[in-house]
């Protein structure tokens, strides 16, 4: 029913971020939801989220919290998914929402990630269609923007060789979503991705996470020689910072500032040229603010800053070197219409490639 309280679980462990990944997360979800099994049963919502934050400490954000049921006088779980239900998937990240489409889609015969014990006949829908290849889910709400002629598509097109890696974390992002929601290769004689496998842990408790691995993948591609550009990811300063914990996310950011050292070494090395960039702010502002002075919110129990574990709003920086003509630089602000921002770094790179860029990209910024 509308408005009823019913199983609910960390939205770590049922939506998993990696589209090839094992389902053992999207499975404690499952039984969470569908079959009215975890770990944690409560008499209310609001019982659980507090008495599991308390226990969980540090780990209690609503993104780790482990999987629960709300219970009957009687314990039994209320409302789990049944027959002739309603079930709409509304977040947007569509990394997290294919498999568990593919939980509540598939037939058994292609559905060989887990035992799902039983799949109700619900009325199955997403805010989108989050896979347009895999046609995932059938059912939608809002038609997914169609988005073409990316960058990916024009530098197979002129020739490009490409090497994209990541880890686990943020392979997505160079890949998927770096392809207009499409999944796998453009082309794949022009391209090789390689995902480094992500760690299943909280990762404050492993702040360098796999970026030397993708770092040495990233050196090894640039002197093979074989390829004419290198993309690469790193998810530390990101997921780490999202845990709250400032002592490791400082720790990330010096892993990932020798590794973008080194990087940027052996691109030079080569002859090359690089852009470092970001998508968005984190590991830059680890305290809660007050809005209007921006002096850190002061949790009164602890009389500490409190922890801040979402993104920030503050500008990105966006760096380019190498083998540069002397003439080369960034364009000033009053040479754009609006407001330069992430959009303009796509020309840029392009540029930096050796071509002019197409005339739907935004302009470059040098």
């Amino acid at each position: 029913p509308v408005g009823q309280e019913v199983e609910a679980d960390a939205l770590r462990p049922a939506l998993h971020r990696a589209l090839n990944q094992p389902h053992q997360l999207v499975e404690r979800g499952w039984k969470a939801h569908v079959l009215g099994e975890a770990p944690h049963a409560f008499p209310s919502f609001g019982e659980a989220v507090k008495t599991l934050r308390a226990a969980e400490g540090d780990a209690g954000s609503d993104q780790f919290l482990p999987p629960f049921v709300v219970a009957d006088d009687e314990g039994k779980p209320v409302g789990p998914v049944e027959d002739g239900d309603g079930v709409v998937l509304f977040n947007f990240r569509a990394d997290r929402m294919v498999q568990m489409s593919k939980a509540f889609e598939y037939p058994d015969a292609e559905f060989p990630f887990f035992d799902r014990v039983r799949r109700p006949d619900v009325r199955f829908a997403g805010m989108l269609q989050y896979d347009g290849d895999l046609k995932l889910p059938t059912h939608y709400l809002v038609d997914a923007p169609s988005i073409t002629s990316t960058s990916g598509e024009y530098l197979v097109k002129n020739g490009v060789r490409t090497f994209v890696a990541a880890e686990t974390q943020k392979f997505g992002h160079v890949t998927f979503f770096w392809n207009g929601n499409k999944s796998g290769y453009i082309n794949s004689e022009m391209e090789t991705y390689y995902e480094e496998p992500s760690d299943k842990i909280v990762f404050d408790q492993k702040p360098e996470m796999k970026a030397k691995e993708v770092t040495a993948a990233a050196l090894e591609a640039i002197k093979s020689g074989k390829f004419d550009m290198v993309r690469i990811n790193y998810a530390n300063p990101d997921m780490v910072g999202h845990t709250g914990n400032l002592k490791a996310t400082v720790q990330a950011v010096e892993v990932v500032d020798r590794c973008v050292g080194e990087v940027i070494a052996a691109t030079e090395a080569a002859g090359g040229r690089w852009l470092v960039t970001s998508d968005h702010g984190n590991a830059d502002d680890m305290v809660q603010r007050v809005k209007a002075t921006m002096a850190p919110l002061i949790d009164p129990d602890t009389k500490e800053p409190v922890p801040c574990k979402s993104h920030t709003l503050a500008p990105v920086p966006v760096c380019i070197g190498g083998s540069l003509p002397d003439s080369v630089r960034f364009k000033p602000d009053t040479e754009f219409a609006s407001p330069a921002g992430l959009a303009n770094v796509t020309a840029t790179m392009v540029n930096l490639l050796g071509f002019a860029a197409p005339p739907h990209f935004e302009p470059s910024l040098i």
